[in-house]
């Protein structure tokens, strides 16, 4: 078994069977609440890690897949790529992992299984010699109303640097950059805010400039990216506390 982190009632590590991956597209299917079993041509290509439970006797509450690739030439077999335009992000010379499918069983609400999430995914991070972490984060549902001071605070705060910015390719998208000019409301905010990417965002992550609506998923998502190099040096030592 290839523990990658073991903290208190939680314990995460990586997938080592078709059972264990089985189980991640259960848990998948359990939380984005498809009709039908959460699969896709990137499950083989990707490590998948899992949160067990283990007061629980080894209850899956978590998973996330990760896929590495070498540098940016690789990009265009992100999954992401299918929905951004991400050439800019060829340039970019470290190895890269793509975070992917990242969800909790509905049933667990303990804020420390994030923690250990992110614990595990720093040990990744470490062990394979990551420089940038990038995935889509994803807004539940569709109606783009519903998160207007979200948009606008990543707008004002969070927008990629323009060597690294996604452009558009999804034939739905909301371009909330070009289009919003009201003043986010912080507290409104944050509350809309997916809790991944609210962890990335203070972590010195950023966003592409528009979200792209997918009916398939119920969702509204936006391009992620954190530069390993770039997170202030107080947060990488709660990471890797977590993570050690």
């Amino acid at each position: 078994m290839a523990l990658l982190l073991g903290k208190g009632r939680y314990r995460a590590r990586l997938a080592q069977s078709p059972q264990d991956v089985a189980a991640a597209q259960q848990l998948r299917t359990l939380a984005f609440g498809t009709d039908h079993t959460d699969q896709d041509a990137f499950d083989p290509v990707c490590a998948h890690i899992l949160v067990e439970d283990m007061r629980e006797g080894g209850q899956l509450v978590c998973c996330f897949r990760m896929l590495t690739m070498e540098n940016g030439t690789e990009i265009a077999r992100s999954y992401s790529a299918q929905y951004y335009d991400l050439s800019a992000l060829q340039n970019f010379e470290g190895r890269m992992v793509e975070m992917g499918r990242f969800c909790i069983h509905p049933n667990w609400t303990d804020p420390d299984i994030l923690r250990v999430a992110w614990g595990a995914m720093t040990a990744y991070v470490d062990q394979n010699g990551v420089e940038m972490l990038f995935g889509c984060s994803s807004f539940a549902g569709t109606e783009t109303e519903d998160y207007l001071d979200a948009f606008a605070m990543l707008k004002h705060r969070h927008l990629a640097p323009k060597r690294w910015l996604p452009r558009v390719k999804a034939p739905n998208v909301f371009r909330f950059a070009a289009r919003l000019r009201r003043k986010p409301d912080a507290k409104k905010a944050m509350l809309r805010m997916p809790p991944l990417l609210r962890t990335y965002l203070m972590m010195g992550g950023w966003v592409s400039d528009h979200a792209v609506v997918d009916r398939h998923m119920n969702t509204l998502h936006v391009f992620t990216g954190l530069e390993i190099g770039a997170i202030p040096p107080a947060r990488k030592r709660l990471l890797r506390a977590v993570a050690g």
